[in-house]
């Protein structure tokens, strides 16, 4: 520590080997006062925290605030880097979503115009196998009416026979006597029309 001369010239008193402690040299009572907080030493004190000051002063200016400034702009730098990457991909991002839903449109006008063209040949298709349906069974029913109407007239040739036996039967027992196969012919005839 710097000591000043107003200070070195003061003579402490003189020390007997009983007033030292313990063989240190250092009087047991030579101030009643601490020194840091002896006003006589506050312009050494002054001094030396104005030195002390100004070199700290130069050091945080020298070496500590550019490395802090500089690990200020790396960060700056690295944060503004990271916004612009972000701006970048949000930016893809909405075009993908924009893309993807445009997409999600035309697949959804598509689906449509496929299910309606679906439901259209369906339709189709349904209608074509109904006419063939109904084309074979107007078929089978002329052919059903054709066998109805050949049994129909073969039962009515039958039915005429038949008559014309039973009507015979009946001339016989009614009048016991026999009519002729044309007369009982022309009358059932006759009747049958």
């Amino acid at each position: 520590m710097f000591v000043t001369s107003a200070f070195a010239e003061e003579t402490a008193p003189a020390a007997t080997e009983g007033d030292t402690h313990s063989g240190t040299g250092v009087p047991a009572e030579a101030h009643g006062t601490f020194p840091p907080f002896d006003p006589a030493t506050f312009p050494s004190q002054l001094l030396w925290l104005a030195i002390t000051f100004g070199l700290f002063y130069l050091f945080l200016k020298k070496v500590a605030m550019p490395r802090i400034g500089g690990i200020i702009d790396v960060r700056n730098d690295r944060i503004s880097q990271d916004l612009d990457q972000a701006s970048k991909l949000k930016g893809e991002a909405d075009a993908a979503v924009a893309a993807y839903e445009q997409e999600l449109a035309e697949a959804k006008k598509n689906a449509n115009s496929i299910g309606q063209q679906a439901a259209d040949a369906a339709k189709a298709e349904a209608e074509t196998a109904r006419k063939k349906i109904e084309a074979a069974l107007d078929e089978k029913l002329g052919e059903a009416e054709a066998r109805i109407s050949s049994i129909k007239a073969n039962a009515m040739k039958e039915v005429g026979s038949i008559a014309e036996d039973t009507a015979s039967a009946i001339v016989e027992a009614l009048v016991g006597g026999k009519a002729s196969k044309a007369e009982i012919a022309a009358a059932v005839k006759s009747v049958a029309r």
